[in-house]
């Protein structure tokens, strides 16, 4: 494990982590094939209302002031909670955490930006974690802060869900577009009238780049200046393979993500019903765990250990699935200005997936803007891609033609 700690520091930083993978095989709850939902936010204001239904998508449910945000000195924070709509239309209570800055001008441009969560557990939640010292910030902190310098405004939505549904690659679209409605219906806010572009990296380059192909048909009516992502998993399938069948250190997403689909589409995947008995403890205690506990505790591990058959892949239900959350597979594009960006040694994600998917973007008139940095591994590559994406996104908010590097 301190080998792992060391090859892998990008995604884990302290040795802290190791108290929460502990006490989360102690607490796990007894096994059982159903699936395994998180538990529920004990903060009341994180939960959907009666009436829930009754609202259209993008309408803001409440609205609360957080205190300071020790990264963000003088911005301040308010967490708005809206109806969204999860992968099978029905209508869900989401979340989205608004950073403003100090004297912060009306209309002045809004970023969405999709911080990577790769989470289960319900106190994983941006609006949590930008108090509780998560160490994955540290690869966008910088950034950010320089947008808030620019004085522009920062929404920071909880992409995966009520059910932190990882892997549901197109609800974090919906929901990213829904909580742009709501941040933009609030007159307190000022961003009514304000240009708005999106970001993200890694899971959240997923859910952007899902934002930005969905938008079209999910929320025409929102004006988006572009938007830029960044290490994204284009092909779940793909990566599935990659991560889960053989050992590798990241085997812990890989079963991360087959629950979080499980969550969310109950009926067609039923991941439980192929584990094991350590199979199904190893889920127990992922299933209220953030990104670096769940890595913690699938390191260097593979399906084969935790399932008692591995016809699961040969599914055709399941499969589906994971084919309707693949940006490579989505015949639409976006109509919006795209900057992409990678290291082609990536360990983590299928890179063939992302030429295919720029290839059918510029083939269809995308205008698109590619970078490739020479980072080793996955998470330098967001620190490294940084200013370039600063920059192309400044050029966004001005109003200036996009590049395309097609």
């Amino acid at each position: 494990m301190l080998r792992f700690l060391r090859r892998h520091r990008g995604w884990s930083h302290a040795l802290g982590a190791f108290g929460g993978v502990a006490l989360a095989l102690l607490l796990a709850p007894p096994a059982t094939a159903e699936p395994m939902y998180p538990l529920p936010d004990p903060d009341p204001f994180y939960a959907a209302p009666a009436d829930l239904g009754a609202h259209s998508p993008g309408d803001v449910l409440d609205v609360r002031a957080l205190p300071p945000v020790p990264l963000f000195a003088g911005a301040t924070a308010t967490l708005v909670k809206f109806r969204s709509t999860d992968s099978h239309g029905g209508p869900i209570a989401a979340t989205t955490t608004v950073i403003t800055p100090l004297l912060h001008q009306a209309d002045a441009p809004l970023l969405s930006y999709q911080h990577f969560i790769n989470a289960l557990g319900t106190n994983c939640a941006v609006s949590h974690t930008l108090y509780s010292g998560d160490l994955n910030l540290g690869t966008t902190v910088s950034m950010l802060n320089a947008v808030l310098q620019r004085g522009w405004s920062i929404a920071l939505p909880d992409h995966l869900g009520p059910q932190f549904a990882l892997g549901a690659a197109r609800l974090g679209g919906q929901i990213v577009l829904d909580g742009i409605r709501a941040v933009k219906r609030l007159p307190d806010l000022a961003v009514q009238h304000s240009p708005v572009a999106l970001a993200g990296y890694s899971g959240g380059g997923l859910a952007t780049a899902w934002a930005a192909v969905l938008q079209p048909s999910y929320a025409p009516e929102l004006q988006l200046q572009g938007a830029a992502m960044g290490g994204v998993p284009e092909n779940l399938v793909t990566m599935a393979q990659g991560l889960g069948l053989e050992p590798h250190p990241a085997f812990g997403l890989a079963m991360a993500a087959a629950i979080g689909l499980e969550r969310e589409y109950p009926d067609q995947i039923q991941t439980g019903a192929y584990l094991n008995p350590r199979g199904l403890a190893l889920r127990g205690a992922m299933a209220n765990s953030c990104t670096n506990e769940i890595l913690f505790m699938g390191a260097n591990g593979s399906a084969r250990e935790f399932v008692t058959s591995t016809s699961f892949i040969d599914s055709r239900t399941a499969r589906s699935v994971v084919e309707e959350n693949s940006l490579e597979l989505y015949p639409g594009v976006p109509e919006i200005p795209m900057f992409e960006w990678h290291s082609p040694a990536d360990p983590l994600i299928p890179i063939d997936s992302i030429g295919n998917t720029d290839r059918r973007w510029c083939g269809a008139g995308v205008r698109l803007q590619t970078m490739q940095v020479s980072a080793p591994e996955h998470l330098s590559a967001a620190v490294q891609g940084a200013p370039e994406v600063l920059q192309w996104l400044e050029g966004r908010m001005r109003g200036e033609p996009a590049p395309v590097a097609c």
